[in-house]
């Protein structure tokens, strides 16, 4: 699996972006099948900091009804990386 399809994108939620404050943790969605060993070294890379500890979780799909029908929603992983102390990820530079 490449780096760029482990990470899917980065959670910018309220709750994901107090807790870069607070705790140095960023929020990525991550594809389904990645391990924790593949988003440590993607995110080291891709944005050069240094990863001390991540947490991941699978979040099931839901039922959705469109009309008289009922789909369902895909699941999908989320990863939540701390880094080193002092170092940063600029989601949006300028900003």
């Amino acid at each position: 699996m490449q780096m760029q399809d482990v990470i899917l994108k980065p959670m910018i939620t309220e709750k994901a972006s107090s807790a870069s404050d607070k705790f140095n943790r960023f929020g990525f969605l991550v594809a389904l099948d990645a391990n924790k060993n593949q988003i440590k070294n993607a995110v080291e890379k891709l944005y050069d900091v240094k990863v001390l500890n991540i947490k991941t979780s699978i979040n099931p799909g839901k039922l959705v009804r469109a009309g008289k029908s009922v789909k369902k929603t895909p699941k999908t992983k989320k990863a939540f990386v701390q880094l080193k102390e002092g170092q940063r990820i600029e989601f949006f530079k300028g900003v």
